[in-house]
């Protein structure tokens, strides 16, 4: 069993999230970073649906009284099992009784800790994953506390201690990222200079990002009412749920829904996150800047498949 020690600014456990449940305005929850949780599992032997942790920044301790083999992947922290240093996107032996800590964070935001066998929590409309908006998954729908207890399931197979995934593979971590975009149905009510700027401009990331949102700080945005007289649809009303991944303007302020997001109303959808750089924003935090790039829907479909093959590829590669 897996005990918390220190939960650290916020600990969930996550999967790859629920699929088909945003019609049912339930979010899907599940890894921000998506190719890091992967990865994990299979340094530690799991399949691609086992359940991890996923860690704010730094501080996470927890201690285990079974003899394990682990994996931390994600953002570029310091991995220190009772106090040495440890490589991270790499198989670790976890003795019984020892202490996994997740320390200074060099670059990154969000950390993945795999455990052989994944984590035994109870599986809720198809998924083990935790939203925090609703209550639902993980352990009691919540973040971590400590005294927490969690159970390892049944290790699949063995893996030897040491395999790694090369540093070829592994994301290059910035503090300055490029994010495309595809531009949405309410991009044209920007004013055209907002339109401009929201790809031409650098944004900063805000201190209120969690799991539901991602907010920018920048040149606010300015809203236009549309041209048609018969059209009398507020600015901010857009006849689409909004995706994760969703490009939203309220107040003339930036952000972007993440997995915890729900489809609701009151902002201007602008755009849509590609699938491969949405793990780029769940590695920002306070102070990176972010600048947006428009694609069309063509370039991103073959960016997606490209993305896809390249993260099978990368669990092929692992040594």
């Amino acid at each position: 069993m897996i005990t918390i020690v220190d939960p650290g600014v916020r600990t969930t456990v996550q999967d790859l999230g629920r699929t088909g449940t945003m019609t049912t305005a339930m979010p899907s929850a599940g890894a921000l970073d998506q190719f890091a949780n992967r990865v994990a599992n299979a340094l530690v032997g799991n399949g691609p649906k086992a359940a991890t942790l996923e860690t704010a920044l730094s501080g996470l301790t927890l201690a285990t009284d079974a003899d394990c083999t682990v994996a931390v992947t994600g953002a570029d922290v310091d991995v220190l099992i009772d106090g040495v240093a440890h490589p991270a996107w790499t198989a670790l032996w976890l003795p019984a009784g020892s202490k996994l800590r997740i320390g200074e964070i060099r670059g990154g935001a969000h950390s993945y800790i795999a455990f052989a066998g994944g984590l035994d929590v109870p599986v809720v409309m198809g998924s083990r994953a935790t939203d925090l908006l609703t209550g639902v998954g993980g352990l009691g729908g919540r973040a971590l506390r400590a005294k927490d207890v969690l159970c390892v399931g049944q290790r699949v197979r063995a893996v030897e201690e040491g395999r790694h995934l090369p540093v070829r593979l592994r994301p290059a971590l910035s503090t300055s990222e490029e994010v495309r975009i595809v531009l949405g149905v309410g991009a044209h009510r920007l004013a055209p200079e907002s339109l401009r700027a929201l790809t031409e401009r650098e944004f900063q990331v805000a201190a209120e990002a969690d799991r539901m949102t991602c907010r920018f700080v920048g040149e606010p945005l300015r809203i236009v009412e549309p041209e048609d007289p018969e059209d009398t649809r507020r600015a901010d009303e857009v006849p689409v749920a909004y995706p994760f991944g969703a490009l939203c303007v309220a107040d003339g302020s930036l952000s972007c829904r993440l997995r915890d997001a729900v489809p609701d109303r009151g902002a201007l959808a602008v755009g849509t996150v590609i699938t491969p750089d949405l793990d780029l924003l769940a590695q920002v935090k306070e102070l990176d800047s972010v600048r947006f790039t428009a694609v069309d829907i063509d370039s991103a479909l073959k960016l997606r498949t490209e993305h896809n093959d390249f993260v099978r590829s990368a669990i092929r590669g692992i040594a």
